[in-house]
């Protein structure tokens, strides 16, 4: 179950569009000239559009559904950052700068259209964009527009189409009832760090490591929610969340109780959505893993990281490199050290103890919320 095939049990038109990225055909060798299956559509979504993977990851082409627009039949260079993408097959006419756009025009078609055929239906559009991630490729109106190059200007881009969406909502005559989620899966990549020097820009801003890290600059995520007369504007929350809890959110918007054998790490964040006066924490603990397959679990103040290091990009000399005398693991206080610059796992063993019995406990039983 997903939170696509969730809300469609529950009479909502639910739509994809933009990069998908979890694999599409059970061939070991995707034939684009065949139907895609399994795909979105196997898994709660009513209509696709967009591409296989990452802007920057061959084959190139747009699929509607379960088939391809154009078959992948001719080849592309790479091309140098910033506007990088690797060699590979491309459908004809395939424009890597024109991507953005076009999916943002379909997620724009795709509300009006709604609004105009199902107006009683409600809907669920998964819309996941190819930017800021490379290719970095800023077009027209937007070069030049941030003052800080042509990342900048691609992330304008970025907070246009998002403005673009919230415009069709607001003309559709549906954004009074309609719940706006923007947030992100991980951190910045490493082409972002020269922004820093030059631009005074830090996309972790002062969260230590990126992508790919266990500390929090690869994992804390800007989470910006609009609900209106559901969630109160300006209003902020400190409760600790994570995109898996999206389905038993939606499930908790529609009155439905989850399966035991689903979401298995997926907890109700609607309460904090709300703005309601908790008495505990939402979220027993949060899991974090990193590219190189290490585990972290934060729990209230807590966060502690089983290895040495960042756990996924390689830091040879710097702060971030692994210092020959540093603790086997790392143990940080996030409320008093969020940039985890001091490792305290020498200094409470206790508490390096409780959370890696917690860790074990989830792995054991297969889940960390309660069933």
């Amino acid at each position: 179950m997903t939170a696509a095939s969730l809300l469609k049990q529950h009479g909502y038109s639910t739509a994809c569009i933009g990069k998908w990225h979890l694999g599409l055909g059970g061939d070991e060798k995707t034939d684009y000239s065949r139907p895609l299956r399994p795909g979105p559509n196997d898994f709660g979504f009513d209509y696709f559009f967009g591409i296989p993977a990452s802007l920057d990851m061959q084959p190139y082409l747009y699929i509607e559904n379960d088939r391809a627009v154009a078959y992948p039949s001719l080849e592309i260079e790479k091309s140098p950052r910033p506007a990088f993408w690797r060699a590979g097959p491309i459908a004809p006419g395939f424009k890597h700068a024109e991507v953005l756009g076009r999916l943002t025009e379909k997620a724009v078609d795709y509300i009006s259209n709604h609004a105009k055929t199902q107006a009683y239906k409600p809907f669920f559009l998964y819309f996941a964009l190819t930017a800021p991630h490379t290719p970095v490729i800023p077009t027209g109106f937007f070069r030049g527009r941030s003052n800080a190059g042509e990342y900048g200007d691609f992330v304008v881009q970025t907070d246009w189409t998002v403005g673009q969406v919230m415009r069709a909502l607001d003309e559709s005559g549906v954004a009074g009832n309609t719940l706006v989620i923007v947030t992100s899966d991980n951190g910045p990549e490493n082409l972002t760090v020269p922004l820093a020097a030059e631009y005074e820009h830090r996309s972790s801003h002062h969260f230590r490591g990126m992508k790919r890290d266990m500390w929090d600059g690869g994992h804390r995520e800007p989470f910006i929610a609009r609900w209106p007369g559901k969630i109160k504007a300006g209003s902020t929350s400190s409760e600790i969340i994570c995109l898996t809890d999206l389905t038993a959110t939606c499930a908790a918007i529609v009155r439905a109780k989850l399966p035991k054998n689903t979401a298995e790490d997926s907890c109700n964040i609607l309460p904090a959505l709300l703005g309601k006066k908790l008495k505990k924490p939402l979220r027993e603990a949060v899991v974090h893993h990193s590219s190189r397959g290490f585990f972290a679990v934060r729990q209230g103040r807590w966060k502690l990281i089983l290895c040495r290091g960042s756990g996924g990009n390689r830091y040879e000399q710097g702060p971030n490199a692994v210092k020959p005398d540093s603790p086997p693991g790392q143990l940080y206080d996030m409320v008093e050290d969020y940039c985890e610059t001091r490792n305290l796992h020498e200094q409470h063993p206790e508490i390096v103890e409780q959370l890696t019995v917690l860790l074990q406990k989830y792995k054991n039983q297969g889940h960390s919320r309660p069933l």
